[in-house]
């Protein structure tokens, strides 16, 4: 049984179909108050007579819970920063170890470090291939400070780029769809598909110009099975589109082999998209989804009832962790959405898929600003069952849940739940090592 989720800020796709949310995240409503609950829990214990006394024991924790900018010795990080980092210890066991502190999802310094070590480094999933399936097709995206541009020019090859006129700094596109060519809407500079200046208005007279020079910015560019990945490094792109092996290895590591052999590919026919905005920390939804179905009886009694949770379990690759249920019984009825087995999987930094019964649905998680984020949600199902109206309405059936956060007076870090909580363990292990990374 699935378990839906509307959102009154989401516009409506069409009026008899809703979009499952996915079996493993939390309730968007819950989400938003975590974050909240911890800056207002922090603040009333910084706050309150007795936390100066209480806290000279805690030093670095403390400074890291709430921190200033401050200069540093250290080249691209400051003390504060630094500071942040190092108090989570990836060394402690699981069984020891404490959470990560507010700091890391209260912060905006440590946003910043975030997208120059994690999201600036390595490759980033920002769509899916149906988008640009044919020549002229293209879409546009943003991350942190990042406009870029994804699309197939006349002779199908793949590009991207920075979205970003050369005269004076314009977005030259928006949306999605086809293009023979980008005209800056500003000044009617215009760019082909291939990224080449085709034509710059009315700069008679200009001197030391060449035109080739101020074609538009590449980014490097790749798929994998439905998957559009770009790379945000800052340095220059010496051939746009990479060898598949070489994608596969930096993306997935060692999981390529699993993922692709539990039907992660491009047969799935793309159903719909559906956008949210958070109120919360891009981790919280992350951590949320890593943690091992914990929440699942809790939280989604009714999809827990279509899941053998006793069969759950959890692996762990280098950049991927993936957790896999056993379906439970079927409806009375015989239907059976979530199908013998459901796989979830979490491809570092922030994209995650899960694949059940005939469906695939993907959730990007993209940091907005340090209390908000925006989820992405694309919806993919079996070829042989996208005309059938009656599993696609039974399947997508809508239910609204709303539930309250957690509030403590003095919230810092928490800690593991170590028979599930493994992957999010992981996870802030590998934030750890990008983070402080010089």
């Amino acid at each position: 049984m699935s378990f839906i989720i509307k959102l009154s800020s989401a516009p409506p796709l069409r009026s008899s179909l809703s979009l499952p949310f996915h079996p493993m995240a939390i309730v968007v409503a819950k989400i938003g108050t975590v974050l909240s609950a911890k800056t207002l829990a922090l603040e009333r214990f910084l706050s309150s007579p007795s936390s100066s006394s209480s806290t000279r024991g805690l030093g670095l924790r403390v400074v890291a819970c709430r921190s200033s900018p401050s200069p540093s010795t250290e080249t691209g990080i400051s003390r504060a920063q630094r500071s942040m980092v190092e108090a989570f210890d990836p060394e402690i066991p699981l069984p020891e170890a404490i959470t990560p502190p507010s700091s890391w999802y209260t912060d905006p310094s440590f946003l910043a470090l975030e997208f120059d070590r994690v999201f600036f480094r390595g490759w980033q999933a920002v769509g899916y291939t149906e988008q640009i399936e044919r020549p002229h097709d293209f879409f546009t995206g943003r991350l942190g400070n990042v406009e870029f541009i994804v699309c197939r020019d006349t002779n199908g090859t793949l590009h991207a780029f920075h979205n970003v006129c050369r005269h004076h700094a314009s977005l030259v596109a928006s949306g999605s769809g086809q293009k023979s060519c980008f005209v800056c809407p500003y000044h009617g500079w215009t760019y082909g598909l291939d990224g080449t200046l085709l034509k710059a208005t009315r700069i008679t007279g200009i001197k030391n110009f060449k035109k080739d020079e101020f074609g538009l910015i590449p980014l490097a560019v790749a798929t994998w099975g439905p998957f559009v990945l770009i790379r945000f490094d800052r340095h220059p792109v010496p051939h746009q589109n990479c060898c598949i092996k070489t994608v596969e290895n930096d993306w997935l590591g060692s999981a390529s082999n699993i993922l692709s052999t539990n039907g992660i590919d491009s047969s799935l026919k793309h159903v719909c998209r559906r956008e949210y905005t958070i109120q919360c920390n891009w981790k919280v939804f992350c951590d949320n989804y890593l943690d091992g179905g914990y929440h699942v009886p809790y939280a989604h009694g009714d999809l827990a009832s279509g899941l053998n949770l006793d069969s759950y379990s959890t692996l762990i690759f280098e950049k991927v962790s993936i957790q896999r249920c056993e379906g439970g019984p079927t409806d009375k009825d015989g239907f059976d959405r979530l199908g013998s087995k459901a796989l979830y999987a979490f491809v570092y930094p922030n994209f995650m898929i899960n694949r059940y019964g005939p469906w695939m649905d993907t959730n990007l998680v993209v940091p907005v600003t340090t209390t908000k984020c925006q989820v992405i949600f694309d919806y993919f199902l079996d070829v042989s069952l996208v005309d059938d109206k009656v599993f696609m309405e039974r399947s997508l059936e809508e239910s609204e849940r709303v539930q309250r956060g957690l509030e403590s007076p003095a919230y810092c870090s928490g800690r593991y739940a170590p028979t599930v909580e493994m992957a999010m363990h992981h996870f802030h292990c590998r934030l750890h090592e990008c983070l402080g990374n010089i």
